[in-house]
């Protein structure tokens, strides 16, 4: 979060207050143990390919 905030210009409470709750609530966001998690609709809406699973070197 801070990290976009701060490339965007915006403080950290607005991003978490205003925009955090319209992006989960339009399904382009969403907030799972590990984090918030760009959905496969956000990458739909940004024609970008949603990228593989991590992890999985193993």
């Amino acid at each position: 979060i801070e990290t976009l905030a701060a490339a965007i210009g915006e403080e950290r409470d607005t991003l978490i207050d205003l925009y955090e709750p319209y992006l989960i609530q339009e399904g382009y966001l969403q907030r799972t143990p590990r984090g918030r998690v760009a959905t496969s609709h956000a990458y739909a809406h940004l024609g970008r390919p949603v990228p593989g699973r991590q992890g999985e070197l193993f």
